[in-house]
């Protein structure tokens, strides 16, 4: 009888969304296009869309894209420990308060609540960096407020704060498709060699597999060759915001926020 049961199950699926105060991280969440006199500027958007392409890769076997999985993971671990760092400074300055004095949180009283759909464990250790720039950036904003911090030096920790993210998504829009597979490799065949003179070697611990991502992918059947053609070397940056852009609260200047 158990037999003829059968379950059909559709994926799991949560909602989420991400509240932020600070015009500041929502333009890092946006990125800037570019236009007319200026290049354009990654956001976390467009890093969430490398490196669903990074992924996909490392299912398909390619030990170039482990190796990147690699150094964007260390690339988190690093960024992390930046904003850490101008956290406890930060928390330095605000020990000035006097004890006589109490200060609320600093918070937006028309926070910008955006849709979350991200299917990567990178892409949510991206979110949680942003979380804290824009908390760094609030408090930031707070110990000008309250005479604790002069406007150069928060401006210094504000744009150091934004560099550290930036740096990360600059580090995923470098990636570029080798086309390779460990299987061509092994029997060091043309698209092995042609990969070896583009983009260099590999650890060995990387090219056999036994040194990957604490997030990386389970490895799927690679493709017929085939079907890999359609991944170029020189791939353009995705565009994550090409499909059902969100229309979010306008910032100054005009600047939208979009959802990825």
């Amino acid at each position: 009888m158990s037999d003829l049961f059968q379950l059909n199950l559709g994926p799991l699926r949560s909602d989420m969304s991400l509240t932020l105060h600070t015009h500041h991280a929502a333009r890092v969440w946006h990125g800037r296009p570019s236009t007319e006199g200026k290049n354009g500027i990654i956001g976390l958007s467009g890093f969430v869309a490398l490196i669903n392409k990074i992924r996909r890769r490392a299912e398909q076997d390619d030990p170039y894209a482990d190796f990147w999985m690699i150094q964007i993971q260390e690339k988190l671990e690093s960024s992390k420990s930046e904003l850490q760092d101008i956290k406890i400074r930060l928390d330095q300055s605000m020990s000035g308060l006097p004890d006589a004095l109490s200060v609320g949180e600093n918070v937006n009283v028309h926070p910008v609540t955006l849709p979350v759909f991200i299917s990567s464990p990178f892409g949510f250790l991206a979110v949680y960096l942003l979380i804290a720039y824009d908390d760094i950036v609030r408090r930031l904003l707070l110990a000008h407020h309250t005479a604790l911090m002069g406007r150069r030096d928060m401006e210094i920790w504000i744009n150091a704060g934004g560099k550290v993210l930036r740096s990360l998504f600059g580090l995923a829009q470098r990636y570029k498709v080798s086309g390779a597979t460990r299987d061509d490799f092994i029997v060091n065949n043309a698209v092995a060699r042609q990969a070896r003179e583009k983009f260099g070697e590999l650890p060995q611990d990387v090219l056999e597999g036994a040194r990957r991502s604490d997030y990386a992918p389970p490895i799927f059947l690679t493709p017929p060759r085939d079907e890999l053609r359609g991944d170029r070397a020189d791939d353009d940056i995705p565009n994550a915001l090409r499909d059902g852009d969100a229309v979010m609260p306008e910032a100054p200047e005009g600047e939208r926020y979009g959802s990825f």
